[in-house]
């Protein structure tokens, strides 16, 4: 027999059992859809890594009291919290001891408890803004540009100027139609005078950078008291060569300001781009292990589900292979019709998984204002392994097909 007619007759007899091949498809679509759909999220994150965790400017390193995550939960952040504040005097030491290994040392407390709400004029924000101080270098160490007005000068931080630089999305709301410079907007119950506002740089990871208000690190603190804030300090080496130089120069630093002795750990978080990227990298891996551990056991039970069906189905057709043998079909254009069914039910899952997968995951990567993406290379192998359970799970059944004496089969009722 010709290959077209094996392949027409394989496909014709899936289309008689439409719900039985369904099912049996099935098994497979929720196992490739389990590892597809994670893997296009975590493409979709992947992608958007450099723009979503990369917060710090070019060869930025920072120091703070509490990690980048917070600490946790429990006793691990209670350790955290028992450290002992990064205070205002400890970071302009480091600066002085810094002078000649960088020239940008960026200065900045956040209010992380209640944020901030802006008011102007009955105009109101939200109020969870991203508010705090800092000094002329946040701009550089935090990639944001200026759209109007101008940033702080050094004379604005050492004299405590009552001034604030205000992102877009405070623009938007206070200032509709005319222009924010010069105005004084209300936060806190403290007034403070817009010198200056952010350019646009929009959401990352379902948090806007565009709410944000930043006033002198020193009338921060004055405003909002010394006593209760930490203060986290970021640091640009001069250039990628001399990047591991300018960490191991600056924590020598940190360790002097904060009186540690030689044999005392550090007690202050050391973190990069580098090391964020790498610490999402650990989570999507186990993540993503977790899926293939799913996948793997739900493609292994539609795999027998395969077998099952086909074997049921060689019982049913017994006496069809019968006279197919006996009018002259070969033994292989038996088994390949068998193989071909088997493997289309398997593709015909695989497909569908794929598609519901890419759907999904791209699904939750918009939510999280992630690019979609199609993960060509995953659905590659998705396909293969669906092939290869075909085969290997009809191999059986199609060579039992195969294998009948079609004397006995013919006799079958």
């Amino acid at each position: 027999m010709r290959i077209n007619e094996v392949l027409r007759m394989a496909l014709g007899s899936l289309g008689v059992n439409k719900l039985r091949s369904f099912l049996t498809m099935s098994g497979i679509t929720i196992g490739v859809f389990s590892v597809i759909g994670v893997m296009t999220a975590v493409a979709a994150l992947r992608n958007s890594i450099e723009t979503g965790l990369s917060f710090l400017g070019t060869n930025m390193f920072q120091f703070a009291k509490f990690p980048v995550t917070g600490g946790g939960d429990g006793f691990q952040r209670r350790r955290y919290q028992l450290r002992r504040d990064i205070t205002l005097a400890q970071a302009m030491r480091y600066q002085k001891l810094m002078a000649g290994a960088s020239d940008v040392i960026c200065l900045k407390a956040f209010d992380r408890t209640f944020g901030g709400q802006a008011v102007y004029n009955g105009r109101k924000t939200t109020p969870d803004l991203t508010f705090g101080g800092t000094n002329e270098h946040f701009l550089t160490a935090n990639q944001y540009t200026i759209d109007q007005g101008r940033n702080f000068t050094p004379d604005d931080i050492e004299l405590a100027h009552p001034v604030i630089l205000i992102g877009q999305g405070i623009v938007k709301k206070l200032f509709p139609s005319e222009n924010p410079l010069g105005k004084m907007i209300k936060i806190k119950d403290r007034t403070y005078t817009v010198i200056g506002t952010f350019a646009e740089k929009g959401s990352q990871f379902g948090n806007s950078k565009d709410d944000i208000g930043m006033i002198p690190l020193t009338r921060y603190l004055n405003d909002y008291g010394r006593e209760r804030e930490t203060v986290n300090i970021a640091t640009q080496a001069a250039s990628q060569l001399v990047y591991n130089e300018t960490i191991e120069k600056a924590i020598t630093a940190m360790r002097i300001v904060r009186d540690l002795k030689p044999e005392d750990e550090n007690d202050f978080e050391l973190y990069s781009n580098d090391s964020l990227i790498g610490a999402f990298a650990k989570v999507a891996d186990v993540i993503a292990a977790g899926s293939f551990v799913i996948s793997g056991i739900a493609l292994l039970a539609a795999g027998v589900g395969i077998m099952n069906i086909m074997l049921v189905s060689v019982t049913e057709r017994t006496k069809e292979i019968g006279i197919r043998k006996s009018i002259g079909a070969r033994k292989k254009s038996i088994l390949f019709q068998f193989l071909i069914e088997a493997v289309a039910i398997s593709l015909a899952g695989g497909m569908m998984g794929i598609l519901l997968g890419v759907a999904g995951g791209n699904g939750v990567a918009l939510l999280l204002k992630a690019s979609a993406v199609f993960p060509w290379n995953w659905a590659f192998i998705g396909l293969v392994v669906c092939s290869g359970i075909g085969v290997g799970f009809g191999y059986y059944p199609a060579w039992k097909a195969a294998s009948l004496d079609p004397i006995e089969a013919l006799r079958s009722e």
